[in-house]
């Protein structure tokens, strides 16, 4: 029977249950688009950090991440590969063979990273033929190689010309071969464009002297949540006085760090947010409480408990407040959800400030649960504590002076 009065009561008066629901509604959709903004960014970074640098996972020797030299390179188990690509949640596992080489073209010359790939298996990391803006990709056999666009410009280099690469191989071995251009690539931090250089597995591998080694398998999920249990899989079959398996947080503890700590400042403007938010919501309660005086006394005068009467209208807040964080829910959704598909690209102004730092130049949206659920709760949180002045104005009213007031 409350709730039902309750209900009516909400729907008496139209315009300010109306203007109620849109405050609280409005609250929620701009508190979701922030919060979703800025995790998006972050899994933009990870994402963009991880397919490229580490995987999600990494099988190596044990003591190369401390000292990531050739030499710390080993022959992967037999089987190793196939037995990681078996586990659940496990979308590939990528052979890798990086070093560093001196490239050079003409009179020009740059430091580059040679990373050595079946690009078969590369493409469920860097996605590296879809990354190719001129030319063609490679084979596993083929003998050229894929260069950045950055560092083919520094050297005045175009597809099909033979860049020359001088390094110091396996256990000290000499390394210099000369490589046709295959292609361009384009990653969107302009710092591994500037210097990178794919070469087939088997090229790299001669090129190096390190025949069938490699200085790392990463690992690729679709299921970035299970990546512990996916590390624990790998662990429980392998030698861990000869390799170590590490996932991308402790392997890239800077990029968590930089995240924690813009997390932070994001908290603190969300928490001002919502601080401007409850005045909105607060105006609009005491407005719905001043509107109500005459209708609070006349009720007190009858007999009516005060009780019972801040139960009822303690159900209109509920009722109110559940009204507006699922409009505001539903409103915010198909939103964040397109902008999620579709990251806004800031203008060309901003793009050359934004790759300094090595940011994919891009507004990017989460559309985890988290983002809606977690807004909306401490919006409907807010609004229950806001009820407490209607509560506590009810509890202190004088019938008379209530009616009278109210007229």
């Amino acid at each position: 029977m409350m709730f039902k009065l309750a209900w009516r009561n909400i729907w008496r008066n139209k315009r300010r249950t109306i203007i109620t629901i849109v405050s609280i509604a409005f609250a929620v959709i701009l508190s979701s688009i922030m919060r979703s903004m800025q995790l998006g960014s972050y899994e933009r970074m990870i994402d963009n950090s991880v397919r490229f640098y580490t995987g999600y996972i990494q099988v190596h020797k044990l003591g190369y991440w401390d000292e990531q030299v050739l030499d710390n390179a080993f022959y992967p188990p037999r089987g190793l590969q196939a037995q990681i690509e078996s586990l659940d949640g496990v979308e590939a596992a990528v052979p890798r063979l990086e070093s560093f080489a001196l490239a050079s073209y003409g009179t020009r010359s740059r430091g580059a990273m040679v990373i050595g790939i079946d690009p078969e298996k590369e493409s469920h990391l860097t996605g590296v033929e879809h990354k190719i803006t001129e030319g063609s990709k490679v084979g596993l056999n083929d003998p050229r190689v894929l260069m950045g666009s950055g560092l083919a410009d520094y050297l005045n280099m175009k597809v099909g010309d033979t860049l020359v690469l001088i390094s110091q191989g396996y256990h000290g071995v000499n390394a210099a071969g000369k490589y046709a251009v295959a292609g361009m690539v384009e990653f969107g931090l302009p710092q591994l464009t500037n210097q990178v250089v794919f070469m087939p597995l088997p090229a790299a591998q001669y090129f190096y002297g390190a025949d069938g080694m490699l200085t790392a398998l990463a690992v690729v999920t679709d299921q970035p949540g299970y990546v512990d249990d996916i590390r624990e899989a790998i662990l429980r079959d392998l030698d861990t006085t000869a390799y170590e398996v590490m996932d991308w947080r402790t392997m890239m503890p800077e990029l968590i760090q930089g995240i924690e700590i813009d997390n932070i400042s994001g908290i603190i403007m969300l928490l001002l947010l919502y601080l401007v938010i409850g005045f909105g919501m607060f105006g609009t309660f005491l407005m719905m409480t001043k509107e109500r005086l005459y209708e609070f006394g006349v009720m007190l005068s009858v007999g009516m408990h005060r009780s019972r009467l801040q139960l009822l209208i303690f159900s209109e807040i509920v009722m109110l407040a559940t009204l507006a964080v699922f409009t505001g829910f539903a409103l915010s959704l198909p939103v964040i959800n397109y902008f999620s598909q579709n990251p806004i690209s800031l203008p060309e102004e901003y793009k050359t400030a934004f790759e300094k730092f090595g940011i994919e130049p891009i507004y990017a949206f989460s559309n985890e649960p988290i983002v809606f659920t977690s807004q909306a709760w401490v919006v409907f949180f807010m609004a229950l504590v806001l009820s407490a002045y209607p509560l506590y104005k009810i509890w202190k009213i004088d019938p008379v002076t209530a009616m009278r007031e109210g007229r």
